[in-house]
């Protein structure tokens, strides 16, 4: 145990003084003369010797459990949260972005999660002070009513309970809701992300179609790669639309040579710096087909190129040539080419970085684990990066999965996985139900029916006397089946149920499907926002507070929580989606700190609820029966 001001008072030999004091009963003359018993070469006077003891008890109090438990409970339902902008940082152009703060007090029980991470970074990069306190006076008597009630009473022992209180207890109490409140802001904060990459994991795909992607840029022009309906990369260009009217007439020239040699059926436009200038450029090129554009969010794209795993995949291409194909990529599938990057880096959160990080990384594992196997995944097609978060597989099981595949071909049933190295009977029970192999000869190795269950499924098409590929693709053949007499010890009801359902649809992808969006094309900066204007736009993040929305200006613009709806919502997930088209209208704009506030309610008609319905048809009734009243006189 450290040495303290009580421990030192004990060596001094004051520990029988502190005991005559809190065995005093009001007795305090007694306690100033007994005092005088204590001196020594130390100890010099009587008011050194009290105040030692003093010492004594208030460490006696501050280790007392019951008392640490009533200033707890003050402190969990009475504290306050404080900032303060530090004097010597309030000209500082960096502290701006922390001016809600300057001078800040909330209840504590009442502080947002997203309040109290950004109080808490601020006073990391040493802009605020932060304090979490509760009212000095009301502890003090909270204690020295305590002990009125066991007898403890007298003016030294209210001095005790002052200088344990000050001294031990208020820093104790407070480092510990400190770290309650970091770690319950920690859990809210981690449950939004994990929630918004769930969303982002399952975003619309556009499927297996050749398609052209675009990293857009002004200086540097824009890097274009083709790719085919599998994802392979094609060929690379570099396009300067922004520039001279000549560099423009080669773009548009090259991009339809592109579109016919390579069959492309979809433009894939990344959303960074001059993203919608590029997307306004390639709509207004006249193709010779049908070709869909799609602009698709790059967060993380550029952590993807520079990453182990982009040098693996693209030993020879530059860096800004993996991102384009990231791009690329990401349109036809986003699950498949999202879980190739660190996913607290897809920045889909509120304050990830400022939370504990090893408790972000199990759950963001666990979400994307998640979202890869209730999907299912393509065995013949898929990276190992996804087969890895598979259920059974792990990382070097899945290469040699993807070996296999390349030295043997590709698989043609679910079986033959288990001829690859280290595939064992437990390993493949846990990994065959997600797999998918949509060509096989068995239509059910396509589905997500476990190997174990086909024999049930064989014996239900012998029943009906039907081939398997009937019972699989004919609706009115299963609508047949009595599946209670399938039901034995091994297989129930519920499992039965869902062998059934997967039937119905085997192989389907749970997915919605991609929708083509377009922004405002006269909105292109900040400056073109005006308040009121009503503007169309895409949800980009999602947290406690609000939401974000891309509106086609460089700034996203947030939402509050309370211009979402017309009706009370506590957590903008109610009501939204990541990815999620919205209509908002401008309710505020400023310049200087490159913030936009937006409102989506305001931009749809409040539809009354059933008492306003039932009041108004009440006075429509009443105004009815005074009009029939009224005699009119010609």
């Amino acid at each position: 145990k450290r040495k303290t001001k009580a421990t030192t008072a004990i060596e001094n030999g004051l520990q029988p003084l502190a005991e005559m004091i809190w065995n005093n009963n009001d007795n305090d003359a007694t306690i100033e003369t007994n005092a005088t018993q204590f001196l020594n070469e130390v100890i010099t006077t009587k008011e050194i010797a009290i105040d030692g003891a003093i010492d004594i008890i208030a460490e006696w109090i501050a280790e007392d459990m019951t008392i640490r438990n009533l200033i707890r409970n003050l402190f969990a339902t009475t504290s306050n949260i404080k900032s303060k902008i530090l004097k010597t940082k309030i000209d500082e152009p960096e502290a701006q972005k922390y001016r809600d703060y300057f001078e800040f007090s909330e209840y504590l029980e009442k502080c947002p999660s997203h309040r109290l991470l950004a109080i808490r970074r601020g006073e990391k990069e040493g802009f605020l002070s932060m304090t979490i306190d509760i009212e000095k006076e009301v502890a003090i008597n909270s204690i020295v009513a305590h002990f009125e009630k066991i007898g403890k009473k007298g003016i030294y022992i209210i001095k005790a309970i002052e200088e344990s209180y000050n001294r031990l207890l208020k820093n104790s109490i407070e480092t510990e809701f400190r770290l309650i409140s970091k770690t319950k802001a920690d859990e809210e904060a981690i449950d939004v992300f994990s929630e918004n990459l769930r969303q982002l994991l399952l975003a619309a795909p556009l499927g297996q179609k050749a398609i052209l992607a675009i990293d857009p840029g002004y200086r540097t022009g824009c890097k274009v790669v083709c790719l085919d309906a599998q994802g392979n990369f094609i060929n690379y260009n570099t396009i300067f639309p922004h520039q001279s009217q000549n560099e423009q007439q080669q773009a548009i020239y090259l991009i339809q040579n592109l579109v016919n040699q390579n069959n492309i059926e979809a433009i894939a436009i990344g959303n960074g710096t001059a993203g919608k200038e590029t997307l306004s450029f390639i709509k207004n090129i006249q193709f010779d087909k049908k070709v869909i554009v799609f602009q698709v969010n790059e967060n993380g794209a550029s952590i993807y190129s520079a990453s182990e795993v982009a040098r693996e995949e693209f030993p020879e291409l530059d860096l800004t040539v993996r991102g384009s194909i990231s791009i690329g990529r990401r349109l036809m599938d986003p699950l498949s080419e999202l879980v190739k990057i660190e996913a607290k880096s897809i920045g889909v959160g509120q304050y990830q970085h400022d939370v504990n990080q090893q408790k972000l990384k199990e759950k963001l594992d666990q979400v994307v684990s998640s979202c890869v196997n209730h999907v299912g995944v393509n065995v013949n097609t898929a990276s190992y990066h996804l087969l890895s978060y598979i259920s059974g597989l792990n990382l070097n099981l899945a290469k040699n999965i993807v070996k296999y595949k390349r030295e043997q071909g590709f698989f043609e049933s679910k079986k033959e996985l288990l001829k690859v190295p280290m595939m064992g009977p437990k390993t493949f029970e846990q990994c065959a139900g997600f797999l998918r192999i949509p060509d096989a000869k068995n239509p059910l190795d396509k589905s997500a029916v476990h190997p174990e269950h086909y024999s049930i499924v064989e014996h239900m098409a012998k029943d009906l006397n039907v081939s398997m590929a009937d019972l699989v693709e004919q609706k009115n053949v299963q609508q047949q089946i009595n599946i209670q007499q399938y039901v034995n010890e091994t297989v129930g009801l519920y499992t039965l149920k869902d062998i059934l359902k997967e039937l119905e649809k085997p192989g389907l992808d749970p997915r919605d499907t991609i929708e083509e969006f377009e922004f405002d094309k006269h909105i292109n900066t900040i400056d073109d926002l005006q308040v009121g204007m009503q503007l169309p736009g895409i949800v980009t993040n999602i947290t406690k507070f609000g939401a974000f929305v891309d509106i086609g200006v460089k700034q996203d613009g947030m939402v509050h929580v309370s211009q979402i709806a017309h009706k009370f919502i506590t957590d903008p997930n109610e009501v939204l989606k990541l990815q999620e088209k919205v209509m908002v209208q401008v309710m505020e704009v400023d310049k200087e700190r490159k913030r936009v506030a937006l409102s989506i309610k305001a931009t749809q008609e409040r539809k009354p609820n059933h008492t306003q319905k039932v009041q108004q048809n009440n006075t429509n009734t009443m105004m009815h029966e005074k009009l029939k009243n009224i005699k009119i006189k010609f």
